[in-house]
């Protein structure tokens, strides 16, 4: 279950999912109701208005979103309404309620949560529902240093909710392990690290990608070029990464992959800064593996995460990163070794980075390759797979 089944928490679910045998587990994806015409809905009869199965959800799918491809492998698509990414109390109230019967009729012997929302409606209705194990991926947290205390304060109050109802607790990098214990937010037997499934030879540079990714850009000839990719919100710091590269020398470009909200105040930034001419807002592509060979570096301009898998995806393709310092980069990003990391909200430290990393390509490429060998296998989604069987038929209980 998952409020939106897109970005990084997306990519993780379904390749999870994906890896299951499906000879011994029925596959079923719970989603938010991105893309339902709420009036439609709300007009139709019966108490099933309120949800879409199958290929009517398919059908009703924001841009980007991965249940074509979870349809498409054999997998329940389940699509409540209700279950909207920003907070709602008319909409919580009436997603839990929804959930709670989805559940019940599902008869699932496990539910995995993903996201802080669905997270956190999703464990409450499995309980409610009588679901026999319940389990929760924390990707990172909802609570930041960047909130107001109330916030934060809040937000974990309905974390220690939602954890008294969770058998088990897959936690995306070493720091949200270490931020869950410090909280006291499960017992130590009911968490395991986990990682960001990625099919990391995917994204491996073939010869001659690099040249064939910047003629798909029209980039012109002899420019270095620094990306990055995300979604374009406060979080990822997308207006760091353009007042980075507008300390960068002219024959920089920046490329950001990746819609949001943010879209139009970003381009009127770029105009501001007079970068217009070599920053490049690519919107959302469903071709990253193709267009990320273009890259330089690979910088992350992030606020927080959790432990990003273009991240992960970068190293594959061979590309030097620069991140920022926050958790769970530095699983990752190993200051001097794999990647070089700066201060979260530094323009200008970012720029130094990158700057270096563009001056000395040995030392780059050295980077890189170590930060290949650090990924090894325990990236890939088998590995994760088989995390999440020994999960499901796990032991431990909630409190």
């Amino acid at each position: 279950m998952i409020t939106r089944f897109n970005g990084g928490a997306g990519q993780v679910a379904l390749n999870g999912a994906l890896a299951l045998d499906p000879s011994c587990y029925e596959r079923a994806v719970i989603t938010g109701g991105v893309g339902i015409d709420s009036a439609a809905a709300a007009g139709a009869d019966g108490p099933g208005a309120e949800v879409r199965y199958g290929e009517d959800a398919v059908a009703h799918a924001a841009a980007g979103d991965f249940t074509p491809r979870a349809h498409a492998a054999g997998m329940e698509i389940v699509q409540v309404r209700p279950l909207v990414p920003q907070i709602s109390p008319r909409d919580d109230r009436a997603a839990l309620r929804t959930l709670t019967r989805v559940l019940a009729e599902g008869r699932y012997d496990v539910v995995h949560t993903h996201s802080a929302k669905g997270g956190v409606i999703g464990r409450i209705a499995a309980a409610r529902a009588g679901v026999p194990r319940i389990v929760h991926t924390w990707h990172g947290f909802p609570f930041n240093e960047f909130q107001s205390w109330p916030r934060r304060a809040a937000y974990i109050r309905l974390e220690r909710i939602a954890a008294r109802r969770t058998d088990a607790f897959l936690a995306i990098g070493s720091e949200t392990v270490t931020t869950a214990l410090r909280l006291g937010l499960a017992t130590p037997e009911r968490i395991r690290l986990s990682w960001p499934a990625v099919d990391v030879d995917a994204y491996a540079a073939a010869p001659g990608s690099r040249a064939q990714a910047r003629r798909r850009l029209d980039l012109p000839l002899g420019v270095k070029v620094v990306g990055s990719i995300g979604r374009l919100t406060y979080q990822k710091g997308p207006e760091i990464f353009a007042r980075a590269l507008a300390r960068l020398p002219e024959d920089v470009f920046g490329l950001w992959a990746g819609g949001g909200a943010m879209a139009g105040e970003l381009e009127s930034l770029t105009e501001k800064l007079g970068i217009a001419d070599r920053m490049r807002w690519l919107g959302h592509r469903d071709d990253v593996a193709e267009v990320m060979p273009a890259f330089d570096v690979m910088a992350m301009a992030s606020r927080w995460e959790g432990l990003p898998c273009v991240l992960v995806e970068a190293i594959g393709a061979g590309i030097p990163l620069v991140a920022t310092a926050v958790p769970s980069n530095q699983d990752l990003v190993l200051a001097g070794e794999t990647g070089l990391l700066v201060p979260p909200q530094d323009p200008a430290g970012l720029a130094a980075a990158i700057a270096h990393l563009l001056d000395h390509p040995a030392e780059a490429a050295r980077m890189a390759g170590r930060a290949r060998e650090r990924v090894g296998d325990w990236f890939s989604p088998e590995y994760l797979g088989a995390v999440l069987d020994e999960t499901y038929r796990g032991s431990s209980r909630r409190p």
